[in-house]
């Protein structure tokens, strides 16, 4: 079955000018385009914690697990080279389970002209997992990177926020082009993609750049999909709620300082709103304001995976 696999990935996957070997080998051979230096990152995503298979389209699945590590990428102001994928297959009906993921996933890579340079794929009998790993390469700027906001830096964010679990977190735009973009026409000192929430992934930008930070709530975009899972619930959590801490709204969340971030907002260059939401802090920790002007703690919360 694996040989008949690794057949079908054959004559299925589109040739790409960086891939010198591909599939079938025991590794894959990459021209990487004379890129000095190579951005590298890995995603794995399971079934009963990043989805419900028996509730989606596998297809859907595909394209998500091959999105969220577009998504790392967009954070780091990297563009998409090559993807290795590494998948462990429930043995019952694994064939068709793995033809539907590519199906997902592969018109998302060859829109972002991503080579499939080859992987792994395992059964057993437990539930799916795939494991994605993505090589990019840099702009003449550098890295965006998670640590480097400034006190004073406004923080700047794409899109809208909450209620991904309705659509969004299979249907997501990774930021990769709006991100490429940004960090070409403006000053940017850090960034993130906010995938585990937004108040959670704020409280990773100001850690890592060792200062606070101030959220106005009144101005976090929140998205329709938050207000209709806040009146489908009965658990009194409100929209903004479900803005900062439902988390896979794969946003960008970008610190800036503020006369670039004037200009930004006023061109908004992207087809994406921007929104300033706030700004960092010399003092640390994390705060909320509303309209009214008071201040209170805000609590970071969002997704985190627990273990011993």
């Amino acid at each position: 079955m694996e040989r008949e696999w690794i057949r079908y990935l054959r004559d299925r996957l589109p040739p790409h000018p960086l891939l010198r070997l591909g599939p079938g080998d025991d590794a894959a051979v990459l021209q990487l385009a004379g890129a000095d230096q190579c951005v590298v990152t890995v995603d794995m995503l399971t079934d009963h914690v990043d989805f419900e298979l028996a509730e989606v389209d596998p297809r859907r699945v595909g394209r998500k697990c091959l999105a969220v590590n577009l998504s790392d990428l967009a954070a780091m102001a990297s563009r998409p080279l090559a993807a290795v994928i590494a998948m462990v297959l429930p043995r019952r009906g694994g064939k068709d389970l793995a033809v539907a993921l590519y199906e997902g996933l592969l018109p998302l890579a060859e829109r972002f002209d991503l080579a499939i340079a080859g992987g792994d794929t395992n059964s057993w009998d437990g539930p799916l997992a795939v494991s994605i790993t993505l090589l990019g390469t840099l702009t003449e700027r550098g890295p965006l990177r998670r640590g480097g906001a400034r006190p004073g830096d406004r923080i700047v964010v794409t899109g809208s926020f909450g209620g991904s679990i309705l659509r969004r977190q299979f249907e997501f735009e990774p930021r990769v082009a709006e991100a490429l973009l940004l960090h070409g026409r403006y000053r940017l000192d850090a960034g993130i993609d906010v995938s585990d929430g937004l108040a959670i992934d704020l409280a990773h930008l100001a850690e890592e750049s060792c200062c606070g930070a101030v959220l106005c709530t009144d101005a976090v975009p929140v998205a329709d999909d938050a207000r209709r899972l806040a009146e489908r619930r009965a658990d009194d959590a409100t929209p903004l709620d479900h803005a900062l801490g439902d988390g896979e709204d794969f946003e960008l969340m970008l610190a800036v300082p503020p006369d670039e971030a004037r200009r930004m907002l006023a061109e908004q260059p992207l087809d994406v709103p921007l929104t300033a939401i706030g700004e960092f802090t010399a003092e640390k920790g994390l705060w909320r304001t509303d309209a009214g002007g008071s201040r209170t703690e805000l609590v970071p919360r969002g997704w985190q995976h627990e273990f011993d």
